[in-house]
């Protein structure tokens, strides 16, 4: 162990994702019960999430997030 504290990650909300994304707020919630996202829960029960991870998934390519629907949608 160095000692050092770390610097702690900024956590973001399930709105601010979604805008990084473009996608619903609900998507957001949709992807951490899935297990794509690991949410932090505030003392109030909310979610928030880690900025590092957040961006992280940015880089993975987009049919990895959201599944292909049947029927050619």
């Amino acid at each position: 162990m160095s000692g050092r504290p770390t610097a702690p990650q900024a956590l973001l909300t399930p709105r601010e994702v979604a805008a990084m994304f473009d996608v619903d707020p609900k998507t957001v919630s949709r992807w951490a019960d899935a297990g794509r996202l690991t949410p932090v829960r505030t003392l109030g029960g909310h979610r928030r999430y880690r900025e590092g991870e957040v961006r992280e998934m940015l880089d993975v390519p987009a049919q990895r997030l959201v599944p292909r629907r049947e029927g050619g949608f």
